[in-house]
């Protein structure tokens, strides 16, 4: 049965690199045993799962918002960053298999303290302006996000940078202040998407390197997009000839409109609808873990939320595993109050889990001298799928524990413009990066644009610090322990589930090995699928 398996799978490969024709497949799966439906059936799925050039392709997105931009600085939810991938490119990638790749990088190097990188860029690529890159674009494009006024959700991930120089046209070498083990993943992230040098900034605008030309933009609506029939890397990826990205932020709208037909796949499946989908045989419903996961942000700075003691008994009075089972419906697990969840390499599972005790959430109220005023609570599905539901849930278990908790229901149009980082406790999620450190320094760093909760620790940012030029696997993963300690203790984000990510397509769109690093094939999409 082994040795017919592996002569299935040689054959399947050879049909897939165009080596063997149908009749050809079928009778040698046949001389193997393979009945003639399961012959049918894999060579069904082999056609699908072998990239074709062509068509046109409708995504429905659970995110956009009619102020939303494609300035590199400002790339806040997950529609733009799947724009930005379509129209440029990152000097690096990460693989569906988690392993760093070469983008506009084909090669990196470091010094021994990992303090000094160089990279060696791609020749021959050339901008949608018809400028070809070279080192002066790549250096424009990350000081765009340096600098005292740069507001870039990016700044902190370069704060201790504190040279970049070109070394001939095509090298770059940018030497930092201290030792990053994990500087260039960085890199990866689509805020950092290179784009043509001008004026002594960028002019992203004129688009970037990347397989699709931007033809339509209407934020909080739709993007259009057509092929660039330049791209440096046309022949391995984007493969269809022309995309539409809608922004369909109602989840039964962004489900109906699966269903009827307007779009060939969408993200942020309501896990409540998962099933239902799944029964239907026109529908492919596929879910991976990775490090999303969903929160309610306080803002330690502003009262009341700046008192230890009522973060403490608003940790203790969630009831996260009735989250999971009601919202997630076990698509999921718990999180314990800091980002770092099982997909991460320094995941501490070891760390004590914090669980519902209304008794513990009582007596931090008290020793917090607030009293029994209501604590508003702002939510809207925009933030997550099912995140009124969860902030209703939160509300009867803490009401359990003599806390009361005001359900304030917002907006799903302006949500991330008007209420997250604006109103002091908020429902919200990330969609998580590749490195602890990322995660770390955007969402954690003092300074940071999406520092949602305010969070300022002279432990934790000295930690944060030392963890990151911590060449010796056992003490950083010591420190990020730590660090994973003082967020669970003291910190304002309440991380009550990690979520697996759910999209769903017709048979109308095909893919490769899948990236759940974030949703959407890692915002990749474009570049990555196809149209069968």
């Amino acid at each position: 049965m082994t040795h017919h398996k592996t002569e299935t799978d040689w054959l399947v490969a050879e049909l897939r690199k165009g080596r063997l024709s149908r009749r050809a497949f079928l009778g040698r799966s046949a001389a193997l045993g393979v009945a003639m439906s399961v012959g049918q059936g894999l060579y069904s799925q082999a056609m699908a799962a072998t990239p074709k050039r062509g068509g046109h392709m409708r995504l429905g997105m659970g995110h956009g918002a009619t102020s939303d931009t494609l300035d590199p600085a400002t790339l806040l939810n997950g529609l733009q960053w799947t724009a930005a991938y379509g129209i440029t490119n990152t000097l690096t990638e990460l693989a569906p298999s988690g392993e760093l790749v070469g983008g506009l990088a084909t090669e990196w190097s470091t010094s021994p303290d990992a303090r000094i990188w160089t990279f060696k860029l791609r020749e021959g690529v050339v901008f949608h302006n018809g400028k070809t890159m070279q080192a002066e674009d790549v250096i424009a494009s990350i000081n765009y996000h340096r600098g005292e006024a740069s507001k870039s959700v990016g700044k902190p991930l370069l704060d201790t940078v504190v040279d970049i120089r070109a070394d001939g046209p095509q090298v770059v070498v940018i030497e930092l202040s201290a030792g990053n083990a994990d500087f260039p993943y960085n890199f990866g992230d689509a805020i950092f998407g290179i784009y043509p040098a001008k004026d002594n900034s960028i002019d992203w605008r004129a688009g970037g390197t990347g397989g699709y030309i931007l033809k339509t933009e209407k934020p909080g609506q739709i993007y259009e997009f057509e092929r660039n029939p330049n791209y440096w890397n046309g022949d391995n990826s984007a493969f269809a000839d022309t995309i539409a990205l809608m922004s369909i932020t109602d989840p039964a709208a962004r489900t109906n409109a699966l269903i009827t037909g307007e779009v060939d796949c969408i993200d942020k499946i309501e896990p409540k609808t998962v099933s239902l989908l799944a029964r239907r045989p026109d529908m492919i419903v596929e879910e991976g873990a990775g490090p999303l996961h969903y929160t309610f942000p306080m803002h330690t700075r502003t009262a009341p939320y700046d008192n230890p003691d009522l973060r403490l008994a608003l940790k203790y009075a969630l009831n996260r595993e009735e989250l999971v089972e009601k919202v997630l419906f076990g698509h999921g697990v718990v999180g314990n109050d800091h980002p770092i969840g099982p997909s991460y390499r320094y995941h501490a599972s070891d760390i004590e889990q914090l669980s519902y005790d209304p008794d513990k959430a009582k007596f931090h109220m008290e020793k917090s001298g607030l009293g029994t005023a209501a604590l508003n609570l702002s939510a809207a599905d925009a933030a997550f799928a099912g995140a009124l539901d969860a902030a209703v849930l939160y509300q009867a278990s803490a009401k359990a524990a003599g806390i009361n908790i005001n359900v304030a229901r917002e907006a799903n149009d302006g949500y991330w413009a008007d209420v997250w980082q604006k109103k002091p406790w908020v429902a919200s999620y990330w969609g998580g990066y590749a490195t602890e450190d990322t995660m770390f320094a955007t969402g954690f760093a003092a300074e940071a644009a999406w520092n949602d909760t305010q969070w300022d620790d002279p432990q934790f940012n000295e930690l944060m610090v030392n963890a990151r030029a911590e060449l010796d696997e056992g003490l950083r993963a010591e420190m990020y322990r730590d660090m994973q300690v003082i967020l669970r203790d003291r910190g304002g984000s309440i991380t009550p589930m990690f979520a697996n990510d759910i999209h769903a397509r017709t048979a109308n769109i095909a893919h490769g090995d899948l990236s759940w690093v974030r949703g959407f094939d890692g915002r990749r999409i474009l570049d990555r699928w196809w149209m069968v």
